[in-house]
């Protein structure tokens, strides 16, 4: 994915796959950051690879620095995400949590 997406960040899925609870039906919750460029859509990422129905979410950094930090999908965040891509750009790493 990052090699056809040069303004990726970050990635990370959350939800039943996550934690591990996932089963027939389940779908891989993915979220998705990039910098604040024209990307257009979730919708316009091609996710047909994966052998399983996705729901991407995606973020510009912006949007993402604006995060409701005191909010459930924060919380969801912070005790699911599995980050399996991480640019290294400072804007999206935070010290204490890793999330910001």
């Amino acid at each position: 994915m990052a090699g056809l997406h040069p303004e990726l960040v970050r990635v990370c899925y959350f939800g039943s796959y996550a934690r591990g609870d996932w089963g027939v039906g389940s779908d891989l919750d993915l979220l998705v950051i990039v910098d604040d460029t024209d990307v257009g859509g979730a919708a316009e990422w091609d996710t047909s690879d994966i052998p399983v129905p996705v729901d991407l979410l995606l973020y510009t950094v912006g949007a993402w620095e604006r995060l409701d930090r005191a909010g459930r999908f924060h919380s969801t965040l912070m005790r699911e995400a599995a980050w399996v891509f991480d640019r290294g750009t400072a804007a999206t790493a935070s010290p204490a949590s890793g999330m910001q």
